[in-house]
């Protein structure tokens, strides 16, 4: 309670300035958080938007790196540069974050452990817009805790784009890309590789990607289409279980999304996507014990088809929209027997024995009006399930705008999240899934206030996430056995402050510092529950603090320093199977470029203090660790 109230003492002192000029224009952003583009000063949620210059300041070698340093995210990372990562949000588990390309929903349904296995290169992304807090009255099902907009694009002018770099432990890095246009049909393409020899033994990896995206622009419309291609391998060292550190894992990754806009007044937004996941797991790399019977192998495919309409009358807007999902999985661990077998694609020695799918038709009302300077948003969603039957998801939104530099927002939604193919069936000796699990819901209430001007920009916000019969991993703490449970009650609480100072803004346009951002997340849980330890639910991020700065010298020269204070609640299990808490860590990084017409070189170092620390229990990250690279750009 001390920090919440400290937090509010500073923000409203800030408040302050900003209303001794309330005449600035507010500079407006388009956001693609709703399906109707609205601006972020209006918009009645909290949201956060990391544009393309922000994510070439970090020298970032895979998208995690880059959500690594907003506020509130809590980032669970299983090796380095993206090889596997875990998103939370607000106290979160993975599997409550939905993540979307473009628009189009992508998460797995196998396990949110692959939820980030996406065919783009961190070179390649426009920007990355997030949703804190859930979104499931407008995007449907596991938009629980909030949603992750992956946004690419096309550009008018003709480049082609290049970058290399190298690292300690053997890590190189390359990526091309190309932009060209023929007339009206807008074209980039982009082929990038990760390899590294491993920061410890059994944690090597290998990863490509190919991603093309297009555009057209008729009179009155717009098409646009991606598809992209993810491969990675790589050594899992104590991923899953500290007991067997010689694990091995294997996923290919296929995406295509077409989406249509069409429409003035009345807008029409159809599209359709697929999603493929394959995913090859080994126990033991090598040398496998006598017992050990096989691979696991799963592949997943995931297709839908949704269309939207946005209505603007003198009542305001009007959103309505369905989403026909289709999701399916083979497999020799997760789903009901087959009755015969079936080969998997490239695996000589695999076959799918059994499999299951589900069907999911979401519809959803929404309308919006704006009352002078009061903004009110609500709506409905209503879905079924193959499995669950007909599901219920409303919501409201509140805005005020007290002058052009403040505004104060609330609002109440209801959320959900269905159960994965691994949760409903996984087996092992010490992992069992259940069947019989239901889906998770949560109301959340929020409260906040954003404050900007063309000097700072803040936003606070406090949460309180109601939920109920919460999926996870739990055993007893004199048990070895995890089992999948509906904890029956879980209470977040939370407060969320971030900002932003534009130095050059205040003092000069030749000041060497641009702009110093800043963050700070609190959370606290409680249960009502017998005294289970959790797996996912409840070790969650209860402080993070984020700094920032960003600064250039004589045009030419960047610098870049992040960093960040962690302590997470929980324990883990250690090899002797006692339990662990979490301890407290600090990270820094910094990253210096030099930069001419066609090239820059940079120099970048992570975990600057050589912090030897975890995300999730066991599997140890990387120490200090050196990279440097050039990056080219080449307009014809």
């Amino acid at each position: 309670m001390k920090c919440i109230l400290f937090l509010g003492i500073v923000f409203f002192s800030i408040i302050r300035i900003f209303a001794q000029n309330d005449t600035i224009n507010i500079s407006e952003i388009e956001i693609k958080a709703s399906r109707s583009p609205i601006t972020y000063y209006e918009k009645s949620r909290s949201l956060t938007i990391v544009d393309e210059k922000e994510i070439k300041a970090l020298q970032a070698t895979s998208i995690i790196d880059v959500l690594e340093y907003v506020g509130s995210l809590d980032v669970r990372q299983r090796g380095a540069a993206g090889v596997q990562a875990d998103i939370g949000m607000r106290g979160s588990s993975n599997e409550q974050v939905l993540i979307l390309v473009n628009g189009a929903k992508i998460n797995d349904p196998q396990t949110g452990h692959h939820n980030m296995n996406i065919p783009i290169d961190v070179n390649d992304i426009k920007r990355i817009e997030i949703l804190h807090g859930p979104g499931a009255r407008i995007y449907g099902a596991n938009a629980y805790s909030g949603a992750i907009n992956i946004i690419t694009g096309t550009s008018e002018n003709k480049s082609v784009n290049a970058s290399l770099s190298a690292g300690e432990y053997g890590l190189i890095s390359g990526n091309a890309s190309l932009n060209y246009n023929f007339g009206v049909l807008k074209n980039f393409v982009s082929v990038s590789k990760n390899i590294c020899d491993g920061y410890i033994e059994n944690t090597d990896f290998d990863i490509n990607n190919l991603f093309y995206h297009s555009s057209i622009d008729f009179a009155k419309s717009k098409m646009e289409f991606q598809a992209g291609y993810n491969q990675k391998e790589f050594g899992a060292n104590s991923f899953y279980t500290v007991k067997y550190p010689n694990q091995f894992e294997a996923t290919k990754t296929t995406f295509v999304n077409a989406r249509l806009l069409t429409g003035n007044k009345i807008k029409f937004k159809p599209g359709v996507y697929w999603r493929r996941h394959q995913d090859r797991f080994e126990l033991f790399r090598d040398n496998p014990a006598s017992w050990y019977t096989g691979h696991n192998y799963h592949l997943t495919d995931v297709m839908g088809v949704d269309a939207s309409t946005s209505f603007t009358s003198n009542y305001g807007i009007s959103l309505f929209g369905v989403d026909f999902r289709y999701d399916k999985i083979l497999s020799n661990k997760l789903g009901e027997d087959m009755g015969e077998t079936m080969e998997v694609p490239g695996e000589p020695d695999g076959l799918f024995t059994k499999s299951t799918h589900r069907e999911n038709i979401n519809a959803f009302i929404d309308h919006k009006i704006q009352l002078n300077k009061l903004d009110i948003s609500g709506g409905i969603m209503t879905a079924w399930n193959s499995a669950y039957s007909w599901l219920f998801y409303p919501g409201v939104d509140l805005s005020y705008k007290l002058s052009n530099t403040l505004n104060l927002f609330a609002s109440a939604n209801k959320s959900l999240r269905l159960p994965t193919y691994t949760e409903l069936y996984y087996a092992d000796p010490v992992n069992i899934g259940n069947k019989n699990v239901k889906p998770e819901e949560a109301t959340t209430f929020e409260v906040g206030i954003k404050a900007k001007n063309e000097y700072f920009s803040n936003k606070l916000t406090f949460f309180n996430r109601l939920g109920k019969n919460t999926i996870d991993w739990v055993k007893n703490p004199d048990s070895l056995v995890w089992e999948v449970m509906n904890i029956s009650k879980i209470n977040t609480v939370g407060v969320e402050f971030d900002g932003k100072v534009l130095m050059r803004k205040i003092i000069s346009e030749k000041f060497p510092i641009n702009y110093i951002s800043y963050g700070y997340s609190y959370i606290t849980q409680s249960k009502q529950t017998e005294e289970l330890i959790s797996k996912y639910a409840l070790d969650y991020l209860k402080h993070k603090i984020f700094l920032g700065l960003n600064a250039e010298f004589c045009k030419k020269i960047g610098l870049n320093v992040n960093g960040t204070f962690q302590k997470r609640e929980g324990t883990y299990s250690d090899l002797t199977n006692v339990e662990v808490p979490y301890p407290s860590i600090v990270l820094l990084d910094a990253s210096v470029s030099y930069k001419t017409k066609f090239f820059s070189v940079f120099v970048e170092c992570s975990n600057i203090l050589n912090e030897q620390y975890n995300d999730v229990g066991g599997v140890l990250m990387p120490g200090r660790w050196f990279k440097t690279g050039i990056s080219t750009n080449i307009p014809f």
